[in-house]
């Protein structure tokens, strides 16, 4: 009998490396570890180091047989490649009591005191929302994993480029002590980006901190650095201009009505380091903090900011109102701001002529999202405008509130304005907008 799979088998037999790589590039572990079976040339094509640079491992809250079987995997990959590894990722999904985070401090405790030991190619490491303030992390528990994650950064900080602490919610003295362990061994840290994030916990007025100056001066190739707006100071910016002026290119500042926001920084201080670091650009996120006064005071014309997002997150308040923000702060940006996103829930106040006249004034506006209480018209002007190239928009995402119950009539007008501008939509446009009611 004629055997036919042979061909089959010679075909595979002689696949190029590369694409061999390429094909277990795909597989989870489970199947790469059954591949390597099949015979030599598959064996060795899994101990490349190039399937293995990249790791993201999960740590589960709640157990399960198909997450722990996940979590020993995660160990055996340490153990068997973790030498390979320049990008790692460690996620909590849904810690729920001390329990859970007792044996997440001891795993990581084994798993970062063997990775110093075998890794010297690590360049990445993301541990997001550790949210260490919860009473879920025994007062022990929480400092031990602290000198755990402290001593491992010691360790790696000659190679490690990016660090993301997002969310941690440390305190001022556990926060500084991590990021001193970033400069541990040359004195001076040459790492590129920082998340900090959400990093201290709530309330801390970290901009009168010299603790948290005297760390962060020993930085020194900033390159992307995303914190909170109450970390910021003529300190700060001070330092930041002295010590990564020739490499800063971006600053995230996350601006929460929780964390104080009321110090007083001088414009003089933004022109100084805008002037040294001429490639900065500067990303505002609000939330929550919508007052005009609040807003005037932290958005001085001398930053060179390039997007600004503003979320009410559906609180109501009487006591503000969008329409002087639009009018008097955000067109001194006219030259500089490439993205806006807007979602406001305040007192049915419609914008439809100040946000318009808005966006014609900014001349980079590439990008617009916005939820708020519009006329279906505003629709219609906007995009007449971008049709006559009076704006240069890319994206529009548009969520129009209206108080009424029923949509129809409002769904009906924009199906018309869709297919009187399909032609700009289609062609040149990342465009969505529907109706979403708020009675």
């Amino acid at each position: 009998m004629e055997d036919n799979s042979e061909p089959e088998q010679r075909s595979w037999a002689h696949l190029p490396d590369v694409c061999l790589r390429h094909v277990f590039h795909w597989l989870d572990d489970r199947d790469r570890s059954q591949a390597a079976l099949v015979c030599k040339k598959w064996s060795w094509a899994m101990y490349s180091g190039s399937l293995w640079r990249r790791r993201t491992i999960t740590f589960y809250g709640r157990p399960s047989r198909a997450h722990t079987l996940e979590f020993q995997s995660a160990l055996w990959y340490v153990k068997k490649f973790g030498k390979y590894l320049e990008h790692l990722e460690i996620k909590l999904s849904n810690p729920y009591n001390t329990a859970f985070t007792q044996k997440f401090q001891v795993t990581m405790r084994g798993l970062l005191s063997r990775l110093s030991k075998c890794n010297s190619r690590l360049v990445s490491l993301s541990i997001k929302y550790l949210e260490l303030d919860r009473l879920i992390w025994k007062n022990v528990v929480r400092a031990q994993f602290i000198k755990t994650l402290a001593t491992f950064l010691k360790r790696m900080s000659k190679q490690l480029d990016y660090l993301n602490l997002k969310g941690a919610r440390v305190t001022l003295e556990e926060g500084c002590e991590l990021l001193n362990s970033l400069s541990f061994l040359t004195k001076k840290g040459f790492i590129s980006e920082i998340n900090i994030e959400d990093f201290f916990s709530l309330h801390l007025p970290v901009y009168s901190s010299t603790l948290f100056h005297q760390t962060m001066s020993k930085f020194h190739s900033l390159v992307i650095l995303t914190f909170n707006y109450n970390c910021i100071s003529d300190e700060l910016l001070d330092i930041l201009r002295e010590h990564s002026a020739h490499s800063l290119c971006t600053l995230n500042i996350k601006c929460h009505i929780h964390d104080p926001h009321g110090q007083v920084v001088w414009g003089m201080s933004w022109a100084n380091l805008a002037k040294r670091a001429p490639k900065l650009k500067v990303n505002f996120f609000f939330e929550r903090v919508m007052k005009h006064d609040h807003l005037a005071r932290i958005l001085l014309v001398e930053i060179p900011v390039r997007s600004i997002s503003l979320r009410s997150c559906y609180f109501n308040d009487p006591h503000w109102t969008m329409r002087p923000t639009l009018t008097n702060l955000l067109p001194a940006y006219w030259h500089v701001l490439q993205k806006l996103t807007l979602e406001l829930n305040n007192d049915h106040e419609l914008l439809d002529d100040e946000l318009l006249q808005l966006i014609l004034s900014c001349k980079r506006l590439l990008f617009l999202k916005v939820w708020a209480f519009l006329s279906v018209t505003f629709m219609e002007r906007l995009l007449q405008n971008r049709a006559e190239r009076k704006c240069i928009l890319t994206t529009i995402k548009v969520r129009i509130y209206t108080a009424r119950q029923e949509t129809s009539e409002e769904d009906r007008l924009l199906c018309d304005i869709y297919r009187t501008f399909k032609y700009l939509i289609d062609s040149e446009l990342n465009y969505f907008v529907i109706t979403y009611p708020m009675v």
